[in-house]
């Protein structure tokens, strides 16, 4: 389905193009002004496609105001951060890891215990982020010298783990205009530290670029082409493509000179096939929003 390749190949660009941002910017100021930019076009884009009752949208305010703090500042602000301190494959990689944690999320918040497959499988994903984070010295995090941006993406997927299974509440709400909900809510969150001086548009032409790229295809495009894929597609055949994110972004970063190193295709290989273990459709449920922004949320 090309919606769903094209909506994983802008979530890709969010790793590459946020490690790009926050050369020149703060995290706080690229989640700040990703969110503003996008939410206009977001509920410009929900209104015309679903034309929700926005009364009655307004009316699960205090479940979307929770998830926008989980997966639109939240995870974008531990997403930013972390690609101040690592590479956006590893990034990406270690975010791959999340569809399993989403899963196993999933099936223990309906007292169903996983599979001895997807139990396998986890464990796999796990080890596979274990070796990239550490580059292969699996040793060095009983010593505390683990990258500190690799342990912030462990962060982020679970909170996105969080936001996607708190996501489930909202089954009667229009994907496209909760969405553009928790935008705007994202946005307001923000704005007090645009006031106190805190939110700075960058100079330099790449991190210009960058933000708006990241606020239109990531922000808009991604959830646009995911959603509407989801009218035609299974949830769980959906889901299987979230693991494109992370191979766009390795080719996206080789296009541009990044060298893999042998710890992040090993760790890659593991975490891939723990996810694709973990895709026992008899043992969980599958998750049906962005992964981040996977990514899986572009987030």
């Amino acid at each position: 389905m090309i919606a769903l390749v094209g909506a994983t190949l802008f979530w890709a660009a969010n790793y590459v193009l946020g490690a790009v941002a926050v050369r020149e910017m703060s995290p706080v100021s690229l989640t700040a002004l990703r969110w503003a930019i996008a939410a206009v076009p977001l509920l410009v884009i929900a209104q015309v496609v679903e034309r929700p009752d926005w009364r009655a949208v307004l009316r699960t305010w205090p479940r979307q105001v929770v998830l926008a703090l989980l997966g639109m500042v939240g995870y974008a602000l531990f997403v930013y951060t972390a690609l101040q301190h690592t590479s956006s494959v590893n990034a990406s990689l270690v975010n791959a890891l999340n569809p399993a944690l989403i899963a196993l999320g999933g099936a223990l918040l309906v007292r169903r215990a996983p599979s001895r497959r997807a139990t396998a499988g986890m464990l796999l994903g796990l080890v596979g982020v274990l070796v990239v984070i550490t580059g292969g010295r699996v040793g060095d995090l009983l010593r505390s010298e683990a990258n500190v941006g690799d342990v912030l993406m462990v962060g982020a997927i679970v909170v996105w783990t969080f936001y996607t299974l708190g996501g489930r509440g909202l089954a009667g709400v229009p994907p496209i205009a909760s969405t553009a909900f928790q935008a705007t809510i994202a946005a307001v969150v923000m704005s007090p530290f645009a006031v106190a001086g805190q939110v700075h548009w960058p100079t330099g032409r790449d991190a210009v670029v960058a933000v708006l790229v990241i606020a239109v295809l990531p922000s808009v495009g991604s959830y646009l082409l995911w959603n509407l894929a989801l009218r035609r597609v299974p949830p769980a055949e959906a889901g299987s493509y979230l693991n494109l994110i992370t191979v766009f972004t390795v080719l996206i970063s080789a296009l541009t000179g990044y060298a893999l190193g042998w710890a992040q295709v090993v760790g890659g290989v593991l975490v891939l096939g723990g996810v694709l273990l973990v895709r026992d459709r008899a043992a969980v449920p599958t998750p049906t929003r962005e992964p981040a922004l996977s990514a899986t949320s572009g987030g």
